[in-house]
């Protein structure tokens, strides 16, 4: 309880004093707060697509002039309520966001920056070549906002309705990040071969994430618009995009605080160089720009993770204890009878160009059975996993799952189907805990979608998912370690994390690429006792390994490929003796 306390008293202390500055400094500070915040609320935005979902904007700016220009044209043109027009604004910022969005996530690398840049001005010339937008000259006379018959006339009476905002906006992200949905927008930063391998949609958490970030930018553009009464142009260019990454990136911009502490140190940071530096220098320009140039090379090459990271080291950390992992029982795929034919894959095929990596491929693997596919380095394996898992479609030929053909859809449609895989190169999230890595791979078996999480009514669910990777980490010999962050275990146990997540996705059939690479001896006589109770379960097993002492123990039938065609195929002590294997791997009988 008192640990509790303390976690949270500086946020206590915070809205405390957050409340009574107004009471407290001069008219121009508390101007000063209102920009902080309305910078604040974009660059939050930028946290959750930049820092969590990697996708890298410049264009912010474009989306909080949307939001002013909204507001600005609607009230004084046609009297709309600001309220009304606030809707409005939201309405044509949703449409805008997914069209951009829609055509801009497509993109990746570095097309994706640029594509944000392209459209941040082309947003930015339409606001100021529009003639009834008032051009570069802008609107003026924008009505004073009415809040429940209270006349928001001045930044202290403003400074209220700018921070409720502003802290609702943070415990809304706070909120989705802490669900299925945030380890699912989290996962985009690891790639989304991983994420759609575990049945994550990423396209959709993409514009997800792209939205809301424009809806808050937008709300923040409204809020200025009003606290100002005047809109141009010049606030929502190219130039204030790059300074709202900088707030993000700066404070902290994987961190929802970082946002906050971004925004505040770029607003008085700039604040005081336009004082002081014409007066050092002895002639007016825009020489804060240079600082916060040079600012940000420093900052990425000694706090690459912003201030905020370095701040909260400060602050005693509180473990997540055992009962964050108690909840009902997820529901179970039904198994399949033993024999039930699984996987049938039917003259596979897969190329490259001119490059045949599979060639006519066949095998098939039932319920109840461990299939090995074994082969010198480049013969294919990895590339015929891919194929049946949906990763990399085969070229020709089928892959039937459960009776039904496969080899036209793709992973995710896969997964959800009942079949999950691990990776020949470990793909986790390296700095989120082995309990969150594992919860994705039950994505799929969650139903709660993004708004249930920022309203945290989801909780029930949430923690039916965490109950549930908590139990396959256990099950997996790797109790103790919930709360550890991936990336700082060995390789061996980051196997066995990577197993634990696909067996979370409550699978029939499961694909495990070399989960044997890495282990000690103890820890492969533990995988394959985890092998042999999933086979006596029902669950069918194929698994690509390299180590012939593990295989031949496990197996029931292992399958050889040479040059991306099968060479042999039969039992473990069959295979051992055909003459064919043996020149394959050591150059013949002699």
């Amino acid at each position: 309880m008192k640990r509790a306390y303390l976690r949270h008293l500086p946020v206590a202390l915070f809205i405390v004093v957050l409340a009574l500055a107004p009471l407290c400094v001069s008219e121009f500070s508390v101007t000063l707060l209102d920009y902080i915040g309305l910078s604040a609320l974009v660059a939050l935005g930028l946290v959750l697509l930049t820092g969590v979902g990697g996708l890298t904007s410049f264009g912010q700016a474009a989306f909080v002039g949307l939001g002013a220009y909204t507001t600005a044209y609607l009230s004084t043109a046609h009297g709309v309520s600001p309220w009304l027009a606030l809707c409005a604004g939201l309405l044509i910022t949703l449409f805008v966001a997914l069209a951009l969005g829609l055509i801009t996530l497509r993109l990746s690398g570095h097309f994706l920056p640029l594509g944000t840049i392209a459209w941040g001005i082309s947003l930015y010339f339409l606001f100021g070549n529009i003639e009834w937008l008032g051009g570069h000259t802008g609107i003026s006379g924008i009505p004073v906002l009415d809040f429940f018959g209270i006349e928001l006339k001045s930044p202290q009476q403003f400074y209220y309705l700018i921070w409720m905002v502003v802290m609702g906006a943070m415990l809304a992200t706070r909120n989705l990040l802490d669900s299925r949905e945030g380890r699912a927008i989290r996962a985009l930063k690891g790639g989304t071969l991983m994420a759609e391998a575990m049945g994550v949609n990423t396209p959709r958490s993409k514009i997800v994430i792209f939205t809301i970030a424009a809806l808050f930018a937008c709300i923040s553009g409204w809020l200025y618009a009003h606290l100002q009464r005047f809109v141009n142009p010049t606030p929502f260019s190219l130039a204030q995009g790059i300074e709202y990454l900088f707030m993000a990136v700066i404070g902290g911009v994987a961190n929802v605080w970082g946002a906050l502490l971004g925004a505040g140190l770029i607003t008085l940071l700039k604040q005081w160089l336009q004082d002081w530096l014409p007066q050092l220098l002895g002639q007016s320009g825009n020489f804060e720009v240079i600082v916060f140039g040079v600012l940000m090379i420093v900052m990425l090459q000694r706090a690459r993770d912003g201030l905020w990271p370095i701040i909260l080291g400060w602050w005693p950390q509180r473990p997540a204890s055992r009962a964050t992992f108690a909840g009902a029982a997820l529901a179970r795929r039904q198994p399949p009878v033993a024999g039930t034919l699984l996987l049938e894959v039917k003259d596979a095929s897969k190329r490259f160009g001119g490059l045949v990596a599979n060639n006519r491929m066949n095998l098939c693997v039932s319920s109840g059975e461990v299939m090995a596919l074994i082969g010198p380095n480049g013969a294919g394996k990895s590339t015929l996993f891919n194929a049946i898992s949906g990763v990399d479609p085969v070229s020709s030929g089928e892959v039937h799952f459960l009776g039904e053909a496969v080899q036209a859809l793709g992973a995710r449609e896969i997964a959800r189907r009942g079949m999950s895989r691990t990776f020949q190169h470990v793909r986790l999230l390296p700095t989120m805990s082995v309990l969150e890595n594992v919860a994705i791979g039950a994505h799929m078996r969650g139903r709660k979608n993004f708004l249930h999480a920022a309203f945290r009514t989801e909780r029930a669910e949430e923690a039916s998912l965490l109950h549930e990777a908590a139990l396959q980490i256990e099950r997996c010999g790797l109790g103790g370690h919930e709360n550890d962050a991936a990336g700082s275990l060995p390789l061996g146990k980051q196997r066995l994390v990577e197993i634990a997540r696909a067996l979370a996705a409550d699978p029939s059939l499961l694909l495990l690429d070399e989960p044997a690479a890495g282990l000690r001896y103890l820890e492969k006589q533990t995988l394959a006792a985890l092998l042999r109770r999933l086979r006596a379960e029902g669950m069918g097993i194929l698994l690509v390994e390299h180590d012939m002492d593990f295989v031949m123990g496990l197996a029931d039938r292992v399958v050889v490929m040479e040059f991306g065609e099968k060479l042999a195929e039969g039992r473990p002590e069959e295979v051992q003796r055909n003459p064919a294997v043996l020149e394959a791997y050591l150059g013949g009988v002699a």
